[in-house]
């Protein structure tokens, strides 16, 4: 029988959408969002982002990119950094037609998380993330690299996950 190993805290890439579900309070999934903040704060999860998120936050009007930016500052959020495999994966990504080219900043967010293997890349983004061919087509590509797949889920999907259910 095949041992099962048990992961003591996800690892969570938050991709642009959570910062902006946690402030728009008309959206189905901010109350998740910001309870998924809150349990990062208290050390229930490893939250990251990268350069990209930066990059796309920069680009809200203010005052919402000063409250989204420091999100990352209140809730430790661990930077990861732009690298030349990052970008690699990304055009992958582009090239296998997973992902529009004209929508490169997601493509980034799914290989900055795969090539650091986190567990989580957490998104509201339905139109080029969070879609099941995303989902199932970047798994395969990452495999094909030699990276792990990366689950792609909500901020519910998380806070409903309990290991003492298996």
């Amino acid at each position: 029988m095949k041992e099962v190993v048990c992961i003591e805290k996800l690892k969570l890439y938050l991709e642009t959408t959570m910062f902006n579900y946690y402030f728009d309070t008309d959206r189905d999934g901010h109350a998740d969002t910001v309870a998924l903040f809150e349990a990062i704060k208290e050390g229930k999860y490893e939250a990251y982002a990268s350069g990209y998120t930066i990059l796309e936050l920069e680009n809200a009007p203010e005052p919402k990119r000063s409250e989204m930016l420091s999100l990352i500052d209140e809730y430790h959020v661990i930077m990861l950094n732009i690298t030349d495999e990052s970008d690699r994966m990304a055009d992958l990504y582009i090239a296998e037609k997973i992902i529009p080219s004209r929508f490169r900043y997601d493509s980034t967010h799914i290989a900055v998380a795969s090539i650091n293997r986190l567990d989580c890349i957490l998104s509201y983004n339905f139109q080029h993330i969070n879609k099941l061919k995303t989902k199932i087509l970047t798994e395969r590509a990452n495999l094909a690299e030699g990276y792990n797949g990366v689950v792609i889920c909500t901020a519910k999907e998380v806070l409903d996950y309990d290991e003492e259910s298996f």
